[in-house]
């Protein structure tokens, strides 16, 4: 019974002894070319005798992942094909080119060559929707995913399809509340932007005005909108009107919330807000048919291709538009958005998510730890013009390779600013609900009694509860 006890205990050192080195060459621990400890170190270090170490190596050897050469060691090999795990990394179709993901992939394939990343590209319509399908269907390892995105699937009650994830402690603190749900987080930040004003310095210059301060207000916008355009075959001013990272940023500024206005029984009461008077200003704005042009845009994406154009002074935007100005010759810089009771601006931020459901979590784990990691975001903030999560990357000095606008460090003096669309008060299946009025209100379909009337009657009448998992 001894002997038969002492086997079993052998057996099960040898197989903590092949998990072990297996786990740290497939995570890159040890790297390719390298070559593992001794056999003698090897005994010492799991406790085994010669003949059970070479037993454990021969594993090793016939899953492709070293090679014995006699008098030498044994060398870490490039795995062959059918030892590689495969993870799927799911993203929207528009950011490969904004963040180098290619060149990070490839670094990453450098460090782990045992994984292989197979990257989908998913269409931005519906994203939420397609993300949650795919991780409930497990097509999908590791996606990014913005807070917008996340709090769809926290009202939805489907947070639980995102494995816990450890917090970065060099991330900026801000990026992490969004994603957090009771004592951990379930996203990783990975690059942000605030909503901003991008101009065209050119049509500036030639119309003599000075570009965009902190001290505009939205009627400084309208006045210099209308000056900068005389004359010209140009608008002054554009942004996607139905985007939810845009109208309500109106709303953002208008000193109140809709919890605020709420009569004692916990009824909404609109009429005389502010919020709907900061929705009259959005309502002046589009009516000023020389200052912004009537088209029928499909996404934000318009408003930038009419910019990129030379056919717009000035557009509301993100740093991550500012990616695709880059390689082109336009004259451009950006600037606080204007303000009306304060100068309040939307937070957008894009992290990464793994699939609690994968069966390839530590490998998408890798993924995630090292697109977060120092290398890779100081590789985002060197090659892009984008904030990388990672406040050391941000604070790098040194030569520079891409052109960036004179006023790129604009979001760190805008902290206080940020904000989540989450603190109006009302979470987004409510903002889906009360748009398509809004939208009727500021295109002048709708006065202000009709518009109030219509918001409480959509807000009073629905379930108020966000499904929490």
């Amino acid at each position: 019974m001894q002997k038969r006890n002492s086997r079993k205990f052998f057996r099960i050192k040898i197989e903590e002894m092949i998990q072990t080195l297996r786990h740290e060459i497939r995570s890159g621990s040890i790297a390719i070319g390298s070559y593992l400890p001794s056999e003698s170190d090897l005994e010492v270090r799991f406790g085994l005798s010669n003949a059970s170490v070479r037993n454990g190596l021969k594993v090793l050897v016939d899953e492709g992942l070293i090679e014995k050469i006699p008098r030498v060691g044994n060398r870490v090999i490039p795995p062959a094909p059918e030892y590689k795990t495969t993870i799927k990394f799911g993203y929207v179709n528009t950011i490969p080119k904004l963040v180098e993901m290619q060149e990070l992939l490839n670094e990453f394939g450098k460090r782990y060559p045992h994984i292989d990343v197979q990257p989908l590209e998913l269409p931005s319509g519906s994203y939420s929707a397609s993300l949650k399908e795919y991780l409930q269907s497990e097509i999908m390892d590791v996606v990014l995913i913005n807070n917008n995105n996340y709090q769809d699937f926290l009202e939805q009650g489907c947070t639980e399809l995102l494995e816990p994830l450890e917090e970065q402690p060099d991330a900026y603190r801000i990026l992490s509340e969004p994603f957090r749900y009771g004592d951990r987080n379930r996203v990783r930040p990975f690059i942000f932007s605030p909503v901003v004003l991008c101009y065209n310095k050119r049509h500036f210059k030639e119309a003599g005005i000075s570009p965009p301060d902190s001290s505009w207000t939205w009627d400084d916008l309208f006045s210099n909108g209308r000056k900068v355009a005389e004359g010209h075959d140009w608008y002054g001013f554009y942004f996607y009107l139905p985007s939810r990272n845009r109208w309500p940023l109106f709303l953002l500024q208008s000193g109140t919330t809709f919890d605020a206005e709420k009569d004692g029984e916990g009824k909404f009461l609109l009429c005389g807000s502010k919020l709907i008077d900061s929705l009259g200003t959005c309502r002046k704005l589009i009516s000023m048919k020389d200052v912004f042009p009537t088209i029928l845009s499909e996404s934000d994406a318009d408003a930038e291709a009419l910019f990129l154009q030379g056919k717009v002074s000035m557009i509301m935007t993100t740093y991550y538009f500012l990616n695709q100005l880059r390689h082109s010759d336009l004259a451009f810089d950006i600037a606080p958005l204007p303000r009306l009771q304060n100068t309040n601006t939307l937070l957008i931020i894009n992290g990464l998510a793994v699939n609690s459901k994968s069966q390839n979590k530590d490998a998408a784990m890798l993924l995630v730890d090292f697109l977060t990691s120092y290398e890779a975001q100081l590789l985002i903030r060197r090659k892009t013009l984008n904030i990388a999560a990672n406040r050391l990357a941000m604070e790098w000095e040194g030569e520079e390779v891409v052109y960036r606008p004179a006023r790129f460090q604009l979001y760190r003096e805008i902290f206080p600013t940020y904000r989540m669309v989450t603190e109006l008060g009302l979470n987004n299946r409510q903002l889906k609900e009360i748009q398509r009025d809004i939208m009727m209100f500021v295109s002048g379909l709708l006065d202000k009694g009709e518009l109030c009337r219509r918001l409480e009657v959509t807000l009073n009448t629905a379930d108020q509860e966000t499904p929490r998992s």
